[in-house]
C-alpha cells in the first residue's frame, strides 16, 4: 500500500487557495487517505448557539494556515479532504433550533413537559431529528471506513460524533476514547435530550466496544456524572482541570502527567476534542465556555504524546467551534495537527 496520497502537482508554500477545501489542499474525495465529514448541527445546545455554522467557518479560515508541520515531515501528503456541507442537515437544524429555544426557555422557568402537550410534541420532534442526524452520520462514516478513509468528524456540537462512534465499533472490537473537554458530558438525557450534546459520552458509553473513556480538561459538572463517572471507574478516568493545574504548581511537570494520562489508555484510540476544554481565550465564543482549560500548546503535546506512545488513533472529532474567525482559526490548526498525527500513527505518511 502506498504511504502518500496521489498528490497532483501543489506548492506546499504557495498562496492558500480558496477551492473548498480544507487548507486549499489540492485532493479529491477519490483521492484523499482521509475524509473531514462536517456536520452542521446544534439542535440541543443549551447556552450558546452557532456552533452548527462553526464547520464552514473552519474551512474558510483553514486557507489562512501553513502546511509545514515539525512533527510529521511532509504532512500535507497524506491528503485531506473536507466534505462539502450537507444543506439538509443544517435545514434540519434551523427547523429544529426554532423549536429548541422556546422548549429551552420553558423548562428554565421551571415549566414541567409532562404537563404540557406542546412541549411534549416539539421534544418528540427534536429527538427524532437527533437520531435521524445520528443515523446519516453512522451511514456516511461507515461508507468513508469502509473506502479504507481515515475519517475526522468536524462540528458542531458535541452531540454529533456518536454516530461515528458507532460505525468504529462496527470495525473495532475494542477501543478507547480520550476525550478533551472542559465538561464530563455524561448526563442522562440532559433536558429530555435522548441525544443532547451534554450527553454524548452517557451515550458512548452503552457501545461495548468502547473499553476505555480518558476525560482530561474537566472543570465543569454535575453530582449525576460525577456518580456515573464513580461507578464505571474501571471504565473511566478523568483528569480534571485544576487537579492538572495544581500538580504543575506543586513541581509536577506536563510532560510526567501526560505519561500518566496516556497509560490509561488502550492500543487504539478515538480522540474527541471539544474546543472548549480549550482555554476560552482560544475559543470565546464556543457554546459554553469554562474558565481554565488547556493551552493550545499543552492539548499539541498530550496528543504527540499519545503516537509517540506507539497507539494508534483511528478517528477524532473536534466539535463546539465557535462561528467566528479566531474560533474556527485554532479549531483549523487543532484538526490539521490531528489529521497529521493520525497518518503518522497508522503509517500512511
Amino acid at each position: 500500500m502506498n504511504r502518500t496520497a496521489h498528490q497532483p502537482e501543489f506548492n506546499p508554500s504557495g498562496v492558500g487557495l480558496k477551492n473548498g477545501n480544507f487548507i486549499g489542499l489540492p485532493f479529491t474525495k477519490e483521492t484523499a487517505r482521509l475524509a473531514l465529514l462536517p456536520v452542521p448541527w446544534d439542535v440541543t445546545v443549551s447556552y450558546g448557539e452557532g456552533t452548527a455554522l462553526g464547520t464552514e467557518a473552519i474551512r474558510e479560515a483553514s486557507t489562512q494556515l501553513d502546511l509545514f508541520d515539525s512533527d510529521v515531515e511532509e504532512a500535507w501528503k497524506l491528503g485531506i479532504f473536507m466534505q462539502p456541507g450537507d444543506r439538509k442537515i443544517l435545514k434540519k437544524r434551523d427547523e429544529l433550533r426554532q423549536l429548541a429555544w422556546p422548549y429551552i426557555d420553558f423548562l428554565e422557568k421551571g415549566g414541567n413537559v409532562s404537563e404540557e402537550l406542546s412541549m411534549r410534541k416539539a421534544l418528540d420532534e427534536m429527538n427524532l431529528g437527533c437520531s435521524e442526524m445520528n443515523e446519516w452520520v453512522f451511514k456516511q462514516s461507515k461508507k468513508l471506513l469502509d473506502a479504507g478513509k481515515m475519517v475526522g468528524i468536524v462540528g458542531g456540537d458535541h452531540s454529533v460524533p456518536l454516530g461515528f462512534i458507532r460505525a468504529l465499533a462496527k470495525n473495532y472490537e475494542e477501543f478507547g476514547i480520550l476525550q478533551i473537554d472542559a465538561h464530563l458530558d455524561l448526563r442522562n438525557s440532559y433536558e429530555g435530550f435522548t441525544f443532547s450534546h451534554a450527553s454524548i459520552f452517557n451515550n458512548a458509553l452503552k457501545e461495548n466496544s468502547v473499553s476505555k473513556l480518558v476525560q482530561v480538561g474537566i472543570r465543569d459538572y454535575c453530582e449525576e456524572e460525577m456518580e456515573l463517572a464513580e461507578n464505571e471507574e474501571n471504565r473511566v478516568s478523568v483528569f480534571f482541570d485544576q487537579e492538572l493545574k495544581e500538580n504543575r504548581f506543586n513541581g509536577k511537570t506536563w510532560n510526567v502527567q501526560c505519561g500518566e494520562i496516556v497509560e490509561e489508555l488502550p492500543e487504539l484510540v478515538y480522540i474527541s476534542f471539544d474546543i472548549d476544554g480549550l482555554d476560552p481565550k482560544l475559543c470565546p465564543n464556543t457554546g459554553t465556555p469554562v474558565p481554565g482549560g488547556l493551552d493550545f500548546s499543552e492539548a499539541v503535546f498530550l496528543l504527540k504524546k499519545v503516537v509517540e506512545s506507539g497507539r494508534k488513533i483511528i478517528g477524532f472529532d473536534v466539535c463546539e467551534t465557535g462561528n467566528n474567525e479566531w474560533d474556527a482559526n485554532v479549531a483549523a490548526r487543532i484538526i490539521y495537527k490531528l489529521c497529521n498525527l493520525t497518518g503518522r500513527s497508522n503509517g500512511l505518511i
